[in-house]
């Protein structure tokens, strides 16, 4: 399970390369990274327990 992420730039839904988990100032969490194609960096909102299940799953860096 790959952590997706919408590229602005390319248009498309992207696989996040090099996702690190951060939360947001409200307390919710948000996966940032780099979009393959284009370098730009993109970013996906997500629930806690996705978050934590991509943490332990070795997909994502702890970033909080």
């Amino acid at each position: 399970m790959a952590i997706e992420g919408y590229s602005v730039k390319a248009k498309k839904k992207v696989k996040i390369k090099d996702p690190v988990i951060e939360k947001t100032a409200r307390g919710g969490f948000i996966a940032k990274g780099k979009c393959p194609e284009t370098g730009i960096t993109v970013c996906a909102m997500m629930s806690e327990d996705k978050a934590n299940a991509a943490i332990k799953a070795g997909e994502a860096k702890k970033g909080f």
